[in-house]
């Protein structure tokens, strides 16, 4: 006589072992490793990273990038608001200001190696978790194999593992063309990346992020009023498809860049619901929130808490995770002066930092609203001012340049306090209104 309860038991055997094999399977033809020591974006402060500054005489064969237009870096044609604290860096190229101590000021480049390797040593050293390497079009649609970026994303990721620190790929789709590109350079460039750069299989003590157990990977710049491409029409869905099914180069979670209103699709997004589509498909959402907020209004830390705990709680019925931004000010005012067709920023520090007020108020309020992760904008950017890297109290000054000051402040204070960030966000020390003070 026949046991149904026993055949039901036989039959979910066999779907389970089938599943097993099928998954078995696909892990034997995936390019990536499947392991880390980074298995979660939970629990960790990560920072981006641009790496975008060029100096004459890097070996970059370009003559000075980010730190001014058109190749020049002088009053002129300056493009950063703060000045870099260089004292630690093995290789600073001299400038044309002029530092208080009467000699040539110098900046650092980041195609060195050395550069590299000191941003992941203050990463060990402060108890930050890791970087998001940025990875614009441009260089996506670029297939010369001896490009800046390639130089740069190989030593960060042999600095991740020399130091313990997590990596991720971020692409950002800046520079699309919506005039007859889609985002399949991306796609190639991916292959590119696993195949050549061995990004995700540099063995058993590899430091890739994952999430969901998946290495993972960003597209950043979607739904933005400010980007002239429709994202119905260059193809991110096959994008996103093509990351987390592809047989051979797929198995990843994916962390799509948005708007900070992408919720309710208004003010700095696009009223087009397909941007929900898009998000429902992937792992997680991170809102791009610098210049949304500001210590110079009131109450901007409880708005602040309200709208990520709605942006929470709206991720979470539609099954993806949330990160959200955190920064410790804003300013490009040397920047809006010296490109044509930039809207003037109002004053220099628009954003100011207050000493680590504004940036400890929003950390604080995002672990209040519930954050499980939090996004640094941005770890080296001093050309917007969002830098949290050592930057000079007593940068060069003149009657024709000016720099932003540090508050008073430690050159090292805001990798100290975003160390502190992460030990709120695990819950090892409790998370206070009231900035840390160093001891």
């Amino acid at each position: 006589m026949n046991n149904p309860e026993a055949t039901m038991k036989k039959t979910l055997i066999l779907i389970i072992l089938l599943a097993s094999i099928v998954q078995l399977e696909t892990n034997a033809q995936l390019k990536h490793d499947m392991s880390s020591n980074y298995t979660s974006y939970k629990g960790l402060v990560m920072c981006g990273y641009q790496g975008w500054f060029r100096a004459p005489g890097d070996g970059s064969g370009s003559e000075w990038g980010h730190y001014g237009r058109d190749g020049k870096f002088d009053k002129d044609h300056n493009t950063v608001d703060f000045w870099p604290d260089v004292s630690g860096y093995k290789k600073v190229y001299e400038t044309e200001f002029i530092g208080h101590d009467g000699k040539p000021a110098k900046v650092f480049s980041s195609l060195d190696q050395s550069t590299t390797d000191l941003h992941f040593s203050w990463m060990k050293e402060y108890g930050i978790d890791g970087v998001f390497m940025q990875r614009f079009f441009r260089v996506a649609r670029d297939n010369n194999p001896e490009k800046s970026a390639d130089i740069i994303l190989s030593n960060a990721l042999d600095a991740s593992i020399k130091y313990g620190r997590a990596i991720s790929v971020m692409y950002d789709l800046s520079g699309l063309n919506p005039e007859g590109e889609d985002c399949s350079a991306v796609i190639e460039d991916w292959k590119y990346l696993v195949d050549e750069m061995k990004v995700t299989s540099r063995g058993e003590d590899q430091n890739y992020l994952f999430h969901n157990g998946k290495p993972l990977v960003v597209i950043w710049g979607l739904g933005f009023t400010t980007r002239p491409y429709d994202i119905r029409k260059i193809g991110v869905n096959r994008l996103i498809d093509f990351l987390k099914n592809d047989p051979v180069y797929g198995g990843c979670s994916v962390m799509l860049g948005t708007p900070t209103y992408f919720r309710t699709l208004n003010n700095d997004t696009r009223p087009d619901p397909y941007l929900h589509e898009l998000i429902r498909s992937a792992d997680i959402v991170l809102p791009w929130m610098v210049q949304r907020f500001t210590p110079l209004l009131h109450h901007e830390r409880d708005r602040y808490r309200d709208h990520v705990m709605e942006d929470i709680a709206w991720c979470r019925e539609q099954g993806v995770d949330y990160v959200p931004i955190v920064y410790a000010g804003f300013s490009w005012q040397n920047l809006s002066l010296t490109r044509p067709g930039f809207v003037r920023a109002s004053a220099y520090g628009a954003i100011p930092r207050h000493g680590g007020r504004f940036y400890w108020d929003l950390i604080h309020a995002a672990i209040t609203a519930g954050a499980e992760m939090l996004y640094v904008a941005m770890f080296d950017e001093i050309d917007e001012g969002t830098a949290i890297i050592p930057v000079l109290d007593n940068p060069p000054e003149s009657e024709d340049y000016h720099f932003v000051d540090n508050d008073g402040m430690p050159g090292d204070h805001y990798l100290w306090l975003t160390g502190k960030a992460g030990q709120v966000l695990r819950r090892e020390i409790p998370n206070t209104p009231d900035i840390p003070q160093r001891k």
